[in-house]
């Protein structure tokens, strides 16, 4: 009986080892990782990294108890050898004694045993319960439900770039106010150092956290400037689609004629079909269009991902995720707030904003952000975060005071230039119908979506911007100016 008790001691201690070895084998198992180029992952990592450290010290902590009880396990034993000594020289009573106080000895080592491996197990679920999901549970600041992003197809990468090798990480721009943004932005910081070559690629990319407000914490503003009694209070709305066709380039025909890829990120174009680095008055004007009424005019802008697809993963301009299509796109021609506006030149090419404004500065920066049902809150360095049921939004306006002359300038800028606060243009230009782009989308909930830039701007959102050649026929563009003149709405 004595002997098959011991038998039984060492076969439990047996199994304790083992079972310990299993379970910190398996506690040591960490979840699958998420797209490592999402916004809203930088924001979890430390985090993460936290949860890790308290996973092993716990793991380790549980293998130190069990060596502990392997331990006295293995005094118990030696005890029970000394009380059979005992017995072989007659002392039958203490044997009894030293067998029960053996017993009670193993079931107080097997208690201790259970409380320490219930310890680590409840400090491994607490780990899990703490640690984000790869940022799929970072939610936007209300913490509204995830809506789930709209079904997209990925953006193709061009052969011509494919082969191209992995740019090195630029240095991190300095943050500048963009004029007229509600907060101050910050330098973007540093991405942190790390052993995995794919998480090196990205951790300097850009966008971060504080790229990113809650449209509700922006201060409500006003938009538009007030009309006069001598302004243009029409409109011409020019119906040319979401780009559901997919014509996507790299390209930019009004600031890189002739060079590919000379944009180096991404643009949707809507209207004229043939839209490329290599576009002319001529090809333009002989090529067909999305718009009604055979509007030729070309509109294009750069493209915004989401950032948790890995898709696009092998740009080497950074611009990685899956390419989002508008769920709305509104081609709006409006009028002045002080004056009548006049017909603009056909073939005219006109540009907003500034795709290099965070290295730049704010001077042409024009970028404007918002949400849906929070139109009147406006924010100028930030990607909103907009609520449950909520698009955002991208309002791109163009300069409407045109030189009377010039279709193009050497800057692509003083030909056309913006009126001033009062909505009147300075002396010496004639108000033309201003052109403005309102894209709507639907984003993933949190911080996860960015807009395609050039690599050293760092996808900061005060980069947004638009381009516009005017290929409308003579005819049509008389339409639009007496729609405008006349307080129409068409």
């Amino acid at each position: 009986m004595t002997s098959s008790r011991r038998m039984a001691a060492a076969m439990s201690a047996l199994a304790v080892v083992a079972s310990g070895l299993v379970s910190a084998a398996v506690i040591g198992v960490t979840p699958a990782r998420a797209d490592h180029c999402d916004p809203a992952e930088q924001a979890s990592q430390g985090q993460q990294q936290n949860n890790n450290r308290q996973r092993r010290n716990g793991d380790q902590q549980g293998q130190d108890d069990q060596q502990d009880q392997n331990q006295d396990q293995g005094q118990n034993q030696d005890q029970g050898q000394n009380q059979d000594q005992d017995q072989g020289q007659g002392q039958n009573q203490d044997q009894g004694q030293n067998q029960d106080q053996g017993q009670n000895d193993q079931q107080n080592g097997d208690q201790q045993q259970g409380g320490d491996q219930q310890q680590g197990q409840d400090q491994q679920q607490s780990g899990d319960q703490q640690a984000p999901q790869g940022g799929a549970r970072l939610l936007d600041p209300a913490a509204s439900p995830e809506a789930a992003p709209e079904d997209e197809q990925t953006a193709s990468t061009f052969s011509r770039r494919r082969n191209n090798p992995t740019k090195t990480a630029t240095p991190v721009p300095t943050r500048n106010n963009p004029g007229g943004g509600n907060a101050s932005p910050t330098a973007s910081p540093s991405g942190s150092a790390t052993n995995d070559p794919d998480e090196a690629a990205c951790a300097d990319l850009g966008p971060f956290p504080e790229d990113f407000v809650d449209i509700r914490q922006v201060a409500p503003q006003r938009v538009n400037a007030r009309f006069n009694r001598n302004g243009s209070r029409g409109t011409f709305v020019s119906q040319c689609g979401r780009n559901e066709n997919k014509h996507n380039n790299p390209d930019n025909f009004i600031v890189a004629p002739g060079v590919s890829n000379g944009a180096h990120h991404l643009h949707d174009y809507v209207g004229n079909l043939s839209t490329d680095a290599f576009s002319t008055d001529e090809s333009l004007a002989g090529a067909g269009t999305t718009c009604r009424l055979g509007d030729k005019s070309t509109y294009f802008w750069p493209v915004l991902r989401n950032r948790k697809v890995d898709a696009n993963d092998n740009d080497p301009d950074g611009n990685v995720g899956q390419q989002l299509t508008a769920r709305a796109v509104q081609l709006q021609f409006r009028g002045n707030a002080s004056s009548r506006v006049v017909a603009m030149p056909r073939f005219l090419r006109i540009i907003t904003g500034d795709a290099k404004a965070a290295t730049n500065g704010p001077a042409n920066a024009k970028a404007a952000w918002s949400c849906t049902g929070f139109q009147n809150r406006i924010t100028t360095d930030k990607y909103p975060l907009c609520p449950r049921g909520s698009l955002v939004l991208r309002i791109l306006d163009f300069p409407s005071c045109w030189d009377g002359q010039n279709t193009d300038s050497a800057n692509h800028r003083t030909h056309v230039v913006f009126p001033d606060q009062n909505g009147a243009c300075p002396q010496g230009t004639r108000a033309i119908p201003q052109l403005r782009m309102t894209l709507a989308y639907s984003v993933p909930q949190g911080p996860s979506y960015a807009l395609d830039a050039f690599p050293e701007q760092k996808h900061n959102p005060v980069t947004d911007h638009a381009d516009f050649a005017n290929v409308m026929p003579d005819r049509l563009m008389q339409t639009v100016v007496s729609c405008i003149n006349r307080g129409r709405r068409c």
